[in-house]
């Protein structure tokens, strides 16, 4: 589905420790909205997800991608590394923002999925495991297993894509894949020749082309 008009707008979410910042892409019309949380060490600007979040836009679905930890936050993480990998505070960022987006004049009504890379991959099945409104899970290269416990409890349908050459994220999809046993449905799709990043040509297109089914298979606006 092309869409014939794009607004991009910067967006600004209070948490408890601050503000995070964020950007919002709306296509016209749009069927749902996903939510981007990024790996370790990455942000909002990371090309991987904006190349992906570009592609979803393009079949309809709006997306906000933001930093999940605070200014101040990132400043420290650079030294220490204590935050990025810490999947509850990541997981508390990703709920404020959903909670924001449904408070949000152009997006209230939409339903929103999850899209996850690395550890954001693992915060995104935390933060579903308690909102089973969030109908739908894209885990790119992530590490769901990192969600422990959570996993059990998500009732999103997920879909965990890994690159055929990441064998050890692999074993531990399928792990985590295992672990879903109460999800509406789920995938584990292998990219084949594909590495942990999906620099090779043509993967990270197969991974925007998954996601997009995905997402428009389990939260188009007219089913939510």
């Amino acid at each position: 589905m092309a869409t014939s008009t794009l607004s991009e707008r910067p967006v600004r979410i209070s948490v408890p420790s601050g503000q995070i910042d964020g950007s919002l892409t709306l296509p016209e019309p749009a069927q749902g909205v996903v939510l981007f949380a990024h790996g370790s060490g990455s942000s909002r600007y990371s090309p991987r997800n904006r190349f992906v979040a570009r592609s979803l836009n393009d079949v309809g679905l709006a997306t906000l991608l933001i930093d999940l930890l605070t200014p101040s936050e990132e400043r420290t993480d650079i030294v220490t590394a204590g935050h990025r990998f810490n999947v509850e505070l990541l997981a508390q960022r990703l709920a404020h923002a959903t909670d924001w987006l449904a408070a949000e004049s152009a997006t209230w009504d939409l339903p929103v999925g999850y899209f996850g890379a690395s550890t954001g991959a693992a915060a995104a099945l935390v933060a579903a495991a308690s909102r089973p409104e969030i109908p739908a899970i894209v885990s790119r290269g992530g590490r769901p297993d990192l969600a422990g416990d959570a996993l059990g409890k998500v009732s999103a349908a997920t879909l965990l894509v890994v690159g055929g050459l990441d064998s050890q994220v692999i074993e531990l999809n399928r792990f985590a894949y295992d672990q879903l046993g109460d999800a509406r449905d789920k995938r584990l799709e292998v990219v084949p020749g594909a590495s942990h990043l999906f620099e090779e040509p043509g993967a990270l297109a197969e991974v925007a082309r998954l996601a997009g089914q995905w997402f428009l298979e389990h939260m188009t606006a007219k089913e939510h």
